[in-house]
């Protein structure tokens, strides 16, 4: 027995936190410190005199007792129970994991064990924790890979399943390169360097990349690399998590393309609830025809726009779409603006699905051009032609609109490029050098057709984006004399013999904040139209000038003017005056002229005289609206 109780456990208490149990070669318990009473539930001195098998599971007291005869003949210091689970008895009865070592000694002649406990139930708790998250890693439908960041180039060291599938690489493939192999050639996107800076800072990053297969297919990967860090802060791995959103992104890429046809269209689209008949979405060719914003059209309903239609008789109408006996229903109606007016309209009428939402979605023609046009029509036509069915008007109005524009086309182009090919078969013939005017008589015929069809294909690209709500003005301030001095010296080039333009005179101080490119198309168009519709030996007169608030240009000429009843129409886009109709021309360009301005703020009108000569006055804000 040692000296005293009190020496021993003063000894084991100063220095040591594990639990230690110190029995004699009988078992007995001669000792314990603090942390091994607390570990196992008793008072201090509680358990000396108790034998060891006290804090041990019966059922391992039978191997415990062969076990400890063949440690204490061997006296080595080992660990006990190596590669088996070993279990601690708690005083209140229960178990817990414990890991032993056992250390042989002697004091005073007489041989003692030293047994050093240490509680590892959190240990366990943490290794469960760790398989279970290393099952997770493995059985996630998410690519997941790891990289090592402490070696060059941050190699993969480990991926999943998922991973491997998802490229149609094996783990031989993977292991040991970068994470860029994925994507193969295609360096050039922008999270590429942001994923870069991040990783270089160490910080986490998330972004969508263009990756490809193994096979060289591409998918689109929604990538989240996070790192990991040392106790010291130093960025170790980085995990990187992977997610096929190849479906996402075509769908999404799909929404993006209907929506830009649903928009763009030229026909007005509305889609609204099959209950209340309440807008869910419009067009924006509808919003600009009824003069409401979509905030203002969701507020209303189907019915609200057709004057002449009830609820009731919505319903009435509707009634072969909701008993299916018709897939559609077509019919004319009228819509009212937000400012009262109305217009004819022409109904595609279907019922759809908007995900688990009933809806109608209506397709409509605006006819007011073409009832115009009809009504034109039956003042010189005895028998107007009977109605057709829905598909037969909309054939008719494309056949129309086709054959227009081919005979417009035909022409405007066929002279001019007539012109250009005699003129280019004539230029050939004069070779000499004395026939050098000849020749110089050729080329200005071919510049000046050149010039004119490049002007018909200018207006029909400005008519296109307008019509479209596709222009783009830009307010800038500038000389205007800048702009005068470009339209003049162009203008030059198509002058007749003897003709002459009058400049503007004190024009130099006059500056606007307007869109420089629609002030030029606007003054050019007319400067041209004045030079084109006058005789030789005649002067085109430009005239500026300018008050607080406005800037009015004036373009005369004494050319042979606009008959009276031709001039309300003169600004209708195809409109060309009778007097005019064997000179070549679109009938768009003050179409196009007028849409512009009116655009930016201003007007433009006309005084004419036939056989006389014209004056166009247009007048612009000094600054744009």
């Amino acid at each position: 027995m040692i000296q005293t109780k009190e020496d021993f456990l003063q000894v084991l208490s100063s220095a040591i936190s594990e639990g230690v149990v110190v029995v004699d070669e009988l078992q007995i318990v001669v000792s314990t410190n603090t942390a091994a009473d607390a570990m196992f539930g008793y008072a201090t001195g509680e358990l000396v005199g108790k034998p060891l098998s006290t804090l041990i599971p019966t059922r391992y007291h039978e191997k415990h007792d062969a076990y400890f005869e063949s440690f204490y003949k061997n006296s080595e210091t080992r660990s006990m129970g190596h590669g088996r689970e070993l279990y601690g008895l708690h005083k209140n009865n229960t178990q817990f994991p414990v890991e032993v070592g056992l250390n042989p000694f002697e004091i005073y002649g007489k041989a003692y064990v030293m047994a050093l406990v240490i509680d590892i139930t959190e240990r366990r708790h943490i290794e469960r924790d760790l398989i279970l998250k290393s099952e997770a890693i493995q059985a996630t439908g998410n690519g997941i890979v790891i990289s090592d960041a402490l070696q060059k180039d941050q190699p993969i060291i480990f991926c999943n399943p998922a991973f491997k599938a998802l490229t149609g690489y094996s783990s031989e493939e993977i292991l040991g390169r970068n994470c860029r192999f994925l994507q193969a050639n295609d360096r050039a996107q922008d999270g590429i360097d942001k994923l870069r800076d991040a990783i270089h800072a160490g910080k986490s990053y998330q972004t969508v990349l263009r990756n490809y297969k193994k096979d060289g297919t591409l998918f689109w990967n929604d990538l989240y690399v996070n790192p990991i860090k040392n106790s010291e802060g130093v960025v170790t791995h980085y995990i990187g998590i992977q997610n096929d959103i190849t479906k996402r992104k075509n769908a999404e890429e799909e929404r993006s393309y209907l929506t830009k046809i649903f928009d763009n269209s030229l026909n007005e689209i509305y889609v609204f609830d099959f209950y209340t008949l309440k807008f869910l979405n419009v067009n924006y060719g509808a919003q600009k025809n009824l003069g409401y914003t979509l905030e203002e059209l969701k507020a209303l309903s189907a019915v609200d726009l057709k004057p002449d239609y009830s609820e009731n008789d919505f319903i009435k109408l509707t009634a072969p779409l909701v008993n299916k006996s018709e897939s559609k229903i077509e019919f004319e109606a009228f819509h009212e603006r937000k400012d009262g007016t109305r217009y004819p309209v022409f109904v595609n009428l279907e019922l759809s699905k908007l995900g688990d939402r009933k809806v109608y979605v209506a397709i409509i023609l605006d006819m007011t051009e073409q009832k115009n046009y009809t009504q034109k029509l039956e003042r010189t036509v005895a028998k107007r032609t009977e109605e057709l069915n829905s598909a037969l008007e909309k054939e008719k109005e494309l056949n129309e609109l086709k054959t227009k524009f081919l005979s417009l086309v035909s022409h405007e182009f066929k002279t001019p490029l007539s012109g250009i090919l005699t003129s280019s078969v004539l230029l050939g013939k004069y070779k000499l050098e004395d026939q050098q005017d000849k020749r110089d008589k050729h080329i200005r015929t071919i510049t000046d057709k050149v010039h004119y069809l490049n002007s018909i294909v200018n207006d029909f690209l400005s008519i296109e984006k307008l019509e479209t709500g596709q222009v783009n003005y830009k307010f800038t301030t500038f000389r205007l004399s800048k702009v005068v001095n470009e339209i003049v010296y162009n203008a030059n080039m198509l002058l007749k013999e003897g003709q002459q333009i009058i400049y503007p005179e004190h024009i130099d101080d006059i500056f606007l904040t307007q869109d420089e490119k629609t002030i030029e198309l606007a003054l050019s168009n007319l400067v041209h139209n004045a030079i084109k519709y006058s005789s030789e030996n005649t002067d085109v007169t430009i005239s500026i000038t300018q008050d607080d608030a406005v800037t009015t240009f004036k373009i005369s000429d004494s050319g042979i003017g606009i008959p009276a009843k031709d001039l309300k129409n003169i600004f209708n886009r195809y409109f060309r005056a009778e007097n005019v109709l064997t000179t070549q021309g679109t009938g768009i360009g003050l179409h196009i002229a007028k849409s512009h301005i009116e655009y930016v703020g201003g007007t433009i009108h006309c005084k004419s005289k036939e056989n006389v000569g014209s004056t166009f006055i247009m007048t612009i804000p000094n600054k744009a609206p």
